[in-house]
């Protein structure tokens, strides 16, 4: 099946379709490009690449993709300045997050790249107080199993457990006004896993840009990816996926005045 339509009238014949093509899944017919092969991975290049508007492809249509003049570029200062300034927001204000902002924060996360265009990220979004204390304490408690099973985490979650026992501190969800989870297929876990980094990763990145401020729920994610039965009840997990990540989102109770540094860059060259 020729996944391509190409008009003739526009068609150049130039090739590049066939350079990005990252599968080698077009090569050069007759009437233009066609497909060689069936491992298009339906990631657009082809259609996003022509010059001259002649390509369409039937897993990436070009009615889907929106005219782009010029590669948006910032000056290399300011994106520095930008990237720095992302901060793991820990102290919200009480304030809910409309579903809408949500929903924006996630669209563009679900633009970000993956394995061999194989997305297959999708979302929990949790906002219920009542469920979210619920998480903090099955949180807590499977951190408290893994001290006294003798994990090697024992020491790490000792102090954290501590804490939330001795203040009724929310040390897991920080009173995030909404958790963001990321599911995958079991059948592609790993991938999926990798998938969210870059999801999630982008998320984070834009959160700042509508108001918003994020942190990585790491202590929720061990518990979920430990399949601890009383927190994936909880968030209602289907029986063939699995937790990947998750992020806190709320409205930044502070704002950060500095810029912070870390440890020296390490750089081999081979």
């Amino acid at each position: 099946m020729n996944l391509l339509q190409v008009n003739q009238e526009k068609c150049i014949r130039c090739g590049i379709c066939i350079d990005v093509c990252p599968t080698y899944a077009i090569g050069m017919g007759e009437e233009g490009p066609e497909t060689v092969g069936p491992r298009c991975i339906a990631c657009g290049h082809c259609v996003a690449v022509c010059p001259q508007e002649a390509l369409d492809n039937l897993k990436a249509p070009l009615a889907n993709q929106q005219p782009q003049e010029k590669t948006p570029v910032l000056d290399a200062d300011t994106a520095a300045r930008f990237l720095r300034s992302r901060r793991s927001i820990r102290c919200y204000k009480q304030d809910a997050v409309p579903r809408e902002k949500i929903l924006q924060l996630l669209n563009i996360a679900r633009l970000a790249p993956s394995g061999g265009n194989s997305q297959g990220v999708a979302y929990h979004v949790i906002t219920d107080r009542d469920t979210l204390h619920k998480i903090t304490t099955a949180t807590v408690n499977w951190m408290e199993e893994q001290m006294q099973k003798g994990s090697a985490w024992a020491a790490y979650f000792s102090g954290i457990v501590e804490t939330h026992r001795k203040t009724g501190q929310d040390v897991i969800l920080r009173d995030a006004p909404a958790l963001i989870v990321a599911i995958a297929p079991k059948s592609l876990l790993h991938r999926g896993r990798d998938n969210t980094h870059f999801s999630l990763a982008y998320a984070e990145l834009y959160a700042p840009t509508i108001g918003l401020g994020t942190c990585w729920a790491g202590f929720f994610e061990g518990c979920a990816s430990a399949n601890y039965q009383p927190l994936t009840d909880l968030i209602k997990l289907p029986q063939d996926m699995a937790v990947t990540g998750g992020i806190l989102v709320g409205y930044p109770k502070y704002t950060y005045k500095r810029l912070v540094d870390r440890n020296p860059l390490q750089v081999t060259w081979l």
